[in-house]
């Protein structure tokens, strides 16, 4: 099962500049762990205690996984995943 993982420039440098990789598994889950196999450090960089970061924010085909079953929601060949890390930053 193919699923494409689109990841932000700053975990790029997990990836060796790569904007998309290729992964698999039944639940998000799954594939963050199966992302660490070859990108190791980036799931510690999305997942905390078993669930998502607070400040990343993870779709599937372009829904947020928070208002499906978070890190176990379930995965499909062909399905696209987007991590998305919240920014904040301005002038003060």
């Amino acid at each position: 099962m193919a699923i494409e993982v689109r990841i932000p420039t700053i975990l790029r440098t997990y990836t060796d500049g790569e904007k998309a990789v290729e992964g698999s598994g039944a639940t998000l889950a799954d594939l963050f762990a199966d992302l660490e196999t070859r990108h190791a450090g980036i799931e510690a960089r999305i997942v905390d205690g078993g669930k998502l970061r607070r400040f990343v924010n993870v779709y599937l085909n372009d829904e947020d996984v928070r208002f499906l079953e978070g890190i176990e929601t379930k995965l499909s060949d062909g399905d696209s995943v987007t991590i998305l890390p919240a920014v904040a930053g301005g002038m003060v």
